[in-house]
Parts: C-alpha cells; structure tokens; sequence
C-alpha cells in the first residue's frame, strides 16, 4: 500500500474516528446501566417541578411557532382559494337541504289533506 493512496489516508482517518465511537457507545451503556441500577428498575423518575414547568412552556413556545408558520408561509391566495371552494360546498349542501325539507314539507302536507280511505287509521 501506498501512504499517498487516497483509500489508504481515508482508512488511516476513519481508525481513530471508529475507536471513539466504539469508546463512547461503551460509556453510554455502561451509564445507562448505571442509572437503572441506582433507579431500582425500569421505573422512569418522576419529573422535578423545574422539568415540568420547561416542558409547558417549550410545549407553549411550539404552538405559537406553529401558528405563526401558518400564519407566514400559506399563501393568502391559497386561503382564499380554499375558503372560496368550501363556502360553494357548503351552499350546494344547503340547497340540497332545502330540496329536500321542501319535498319532505309537501309530502307531509299531502299525506295530511288526503282522505283517509277504507278503514285505515292515521
């Protein structure tokens, strides 16, 4: 092998980079053994007031992140567009209703002014 080799350097690179990973999963292990140990099991700890308390607030800071994203990278255009859709929608529903409450009227009002014949009883 040459020293020069690019394969060569990249291998010689990727050893220590390797061992460290190697050293630090290790540790990691080793430290979460530890903490299960000293726990008395699986049981997670329960948060401290200080935790709960950043964990609201990060909770807090996210929702309003999300509305402003809402609020800043949805076109107005494409609001518009997709309340113009829904408000059609919901307008042919409605006169579909209205069909159908008319009809059920009538129908309703039909049955009432027909004479009831042979012995049926209403």
């Amino acid at each position: 092998m040459n020293p020069t080799d690019p394969q060569f350097l990249a291998q010689f690179a990727n050893a220590p980079l390797t061992a460290a990973l190697v050293w630090l999963i290790y540790h990691l292990r080793r430290d979460l053994g530890d903490r299960i140990a000293t726990r008395g099991g699986d049981a997670p700890a329960p948060p401290t007031a200080a935790e709960s308390d950043a964990l609201a607030r990060t909770r807090d800071e996210l929702s309003a992140f999300k509305v402003e994203v809402a609020r800043t990278y949805v076109p107005l255009s494409l609001i518009r567009d997709v309340d113009q859709r829904l408000t059609s929608h919901l307008l042919r529903i409605e006169e579909k209703l209205d069909e159908v409450n008319r009809t059920a009227t009538a129908t309703a009002h039909f049955y009432a002014q027909a004479p009831i014949r042979g012995g049926d009883k209403r």
